[in-house]
């Protein structure tokens, strides 16, 4: 017969390699999900900023737009890969935020100009990161990356069909169909000037949305600013079999809350999905507000969906179900 201290002893073997196996798979298991926005908290008028980080470390920050406090922003920490989806300011981050938490939450004090190099830049030149986009951007991001005293190479192109793995992040471009004009302002210079004074904008290729796919198999798609597009189904869903959605619901200027909750229902059918760019004060303290743009999406998609909450970071397994910070 087995001595009690010996029970005792395997008894305290197995609980100690439970625990510590269920640690690992909560490490190496999952993809944090933190959206940088301009109220701790809250889901705001121009909040388009997440960053993605990977199970093996690798980060990918997308959109940074106007809320990441430029390149010291204490929110960032290190950052591998700047994703753009299109050049528009509220993407590129045209001005920006001096702090998080000033101005209101409807309206933020945004007010620091970032052009002619644009926040994404400025933050990607000084985290040595790569910029990854599609169609004409890479040069446009190249030069500006030159003209700071970087490194052009670290401006990469990914096409339609395409991917580049950087870490344990395989990223691929997917179309979106919206506008990508660079305004003047951002150009710089006499052509700037020049397109200013014409009403003019110049083009920088089709916009762009992408599909993450990260080392614990979860596929992600981030749709930039677009409408309702055949490759949400063709490629989207059938292709990459994406899992975690997070979707544009602002209107006007881009789908609105109920065509991007047919999106969701119809057409990709994710396990999961994070709203994004409602142009509105979504939350109050953190709660969804009735009537809202945001709470006619969330009513509408028939899988749970996450408000990207700034600061507040969720995360993800490989199957797209929120485990930790929903």
């Amino acid at each position: 017969m087995l001595s009690l201290s010996i029970i005792r002893t395997g008894l305290f073997s197995l609980l100690f390699l439970a625990i510590n196996t269920t640690a690992a798979q909560t490490v190496t298991g999952v993809v944090k999900v933190t959206p940088l926005g301009s109220h701790d908290g809250e889901f705001c008028r121009f909040d388009r900023a997440i960053l993605f980080e990977d199970p093996d470390g690798t980060r990918v920050l997308y959109d940074a737009g106007r809320t990441v406090a430029g390149a010291e922003d204490p929110r960032l920490g290190k950052v591998d890969v700047v994703l753009v989806s299109h050049m528009h300011g509220d993407h590129v981050g045209d001005k920006r935020i001096a702090k998080p938490n000033t101005g209101s939450c409807g309206k933020p004090a945004i007010y620091i100009d970032a052009l002619p190099h644009t926040n994404s830049v400025e933050i990607a030149l000084a985290h040595k990161a790569v910029i990854v986009t599609g169609s004409e951007m890479p040069k446009f991001f190249a030069a500006k990356l030159k003209a700071l005293g970087g490194d052009p190479k670290a401006s990469q192109l990914v096409r339609f069909g395409g991917s580049r793995t950087i870490g344990g992040v395989r990223i691929t471009t997917v179309p979106a169909v919206h506008s990508n004009g660079i305004k003047g302002s951002m150009i710089g210079g006499k052509l700037g000037e020049m397109l200013d004074a014409a009403g003019l904008t110049a083009y920088a290729g089709p916009p762009t949305g992408y599909v993450l796919t990260f080392s614990n198999g979860l596929s992600v798609y981030l749709s930039g600013d677009t409408g309702i597009t055949a490759e949400q189904e063709s490629v989207v869903r059938d292709h990459y079999g994406v899992k975690l959605a997070v979707i544009n619901i602002g209107d006007t200027f881009t789908t609105g809350p109920l065509e991007a909750a047919y999106v969701i229902n119809q057409l990709i059918r994710p396990a999961s999905v994070i709203a994004s760019h409602a142009n509105e004060a979504a939350t109050r303290k953190g709660k969804l507000i009735t009537g809202t743009k945001t709470a006619s999406f969330t009513d509408a998609v028939n899988i749970p969906a996450h408000l990207p909450l700034s600061g507040k970071t969720m995360e993800f397994s490989a199957e797209g179900v929120c485990v930790i910070g929903c």
